[in-house]
């Protein structure tokens, strides 16, 4: 398969070169120049979520990597299972959070890294990537003792849950955690700007695991589609999926599904205060304001990395960015949404109910709705104990993490002493 630089049409890649690289030239996304199509959707949808998800990723690769070796980068990445759960009539949580780190990003982060030992040239490698919670977690834990592999974590200090903290500030070895002074904005551009230095990039082996690589973006696609098999074939013939958007990779790998065939009627971006999107949608105006702390932290992004893949991806289908739904919802509103799902039995933390909130309000008769939920609501224990007034147990993983002692370095918003640490972790 071969890729293409989005700002650059002209820069085309293997799936090797993609994984490795990160980013095309001038901060461009890559984008598969063709999609494979699967005209036979529901004997796919049949089939068990390793097998599909292996048959859809090989799919996208193409004869790159020979099918057992996907088979296997699958089974190691994808040990854990996404289970639909049904909240009410007509309304089902795709519970995405039963991984080792306890959020969706579980799945990109073991394929991504899979991907990146079997495209490897042996050379060292310098995995950079900021996080406004979940990403690190993810990714650490999955690159944690990799021979030749150094990770260095960006996430904005004082601005991620305690506990989404400790869970991957806590491990040391190959990772390397830095808690930037400033915002997750202010942390994405430090990578960009590690990324545009030519001479470290290539001194240091530089690559992301951002949702911005795209081994991370393709493996998220194939839970949309463990998702719509566990419906009936007349639920998911008006499937409308509820999505909380931050970075917007979520919502990018929903829409790639829906190319390669998912029957999906249609999507929702719903943001929190954060409402970038949902205002360009609106005005047709792309004015992101600074970014708002909120208690859905993972959403607290003004500048989405990947919605240049979203539009990149309408204009190929012909599809109108205004057949995407919208919605943004306050701290309050999302604090009675959580009250509102534990009234109905299930315990959801801020951003799923973000997702469950745009979805009530904009879900039709007839139609069956799913949002996501992106993270065990105890990774945002003190919001949740405190909106319920319960105490929330804490699973196993957490639980080891909490009392470790935090090893990350502050570090000002400052590009040369991030080179400094990068160098560093390289040696």
């Amino acid at each position: 398969m071969k890729l293409y630089n989005i700002k650059e049409n002209d820069e085309q890649v293997s799936f090797g070169q993609a994984v490795r690289q990160g980013l095309g030239r001038n901060q461009g996304l890559f984008f598969p120049s063709q999609l494979p199509q699967f005209d036979d959707v529901d004997a796919l949808l049949d089939e068990d979520f390793i097998s599909r998800s292996s048959k859809i990723l090989s799919a996208l690769i193409g004869d790159e990597l020979p099918q057992d070796q996907v088979n296997a980068m699958v089974d190691a990445a994808f040990q854990f299972p996404a289970p639909i759960k049904q909240v009410k009539e007509g309304v089902y949580a795709l519970e995405l959070f039963h991984g080792p780190t306890l959020a969706f990003k579980d799945f990109g982060g073991r394929f991504m890294a899979q991907s990146l030992a079997a495209v490897s040239n042996g050379g060292k490698i310098t995995i950079l990537t900021a996080t406004s919670g979940d990403t690190g977690a993810a990714v650490a834990h999955a690159f944690y003792g990799m021979e030749d592999i150094n990770v260095v974590i960006l996430y904005p200090k004082g601005k991620i849950s305690p506990l989404q903290e400790k869970l991957f500030c806590t491990l040391g070895n190959n990772i390397h955690t830095v808690a930037i002074d400033g915002d997750f904005d202010a942390c994405q551009a430090l990578v960009k700007e590690a990324f545009d230095d030519a001479e470290l990039r290539e001194e240091i082996g530089l690559n992301s695991a951002n949702s911005i690589n795209i081994a991370r973006l393709m493996a998220q696609i194939c839970y949309y589609f463990e998702a719509a098999s566990q419906l009936t074939k007349a639920q998911r013939e008006n499937l409308v999926i509820s999505v909380p958007s931050g970075n917007f990779g979520n919502l990018t790998a929903g829409l790639l599904a829906k190319a390669l065939g998912l029957p999906v009627k249609r999507f929702i971006a719903a943001t929190n205060a954060n409402d970038t999107v949902p205002r360009y949608l609106e005005t047709g105006q792309w004015d992101p304001k600074p970014t708002i702390a909120t208690t859905s932290n993972a959403m607290d992004v003004s500048q989405p990395n990947n919605w240049p893949r979203i539009e990149e991806l309408c204009g190929i289908k012909q599809w109108g960015l205004d057949t995407l739904g919208k919605g943004v919802v306050s701290d309050a509103q999302s604090a009675a949404s959580v009250r509102e799902l534990n009234e109905l039995g299930y315990l959801c933390e801020p951003h799923g109910a973000i997702a469950y909130r745009v979805l009530e309000d904009q879900l039709a008769e007839g139609e069956t709705g799913l949002f996501l939920c992106t993270a065990h609501p105890a990774k945002f224990k003190e919001v949740v104990d405190d909106i319920l007034e319960i105490d929330i147990e804490l699973p196993a993983p957490l639980a080891k993490h909490a009392v470790m002692e935090l090893l990350s370095e502050d570090l000002a918003n400052d590009f040369e002493a991030l080179k400094t640490v990068l160098r560093k972790a390289n040696k």
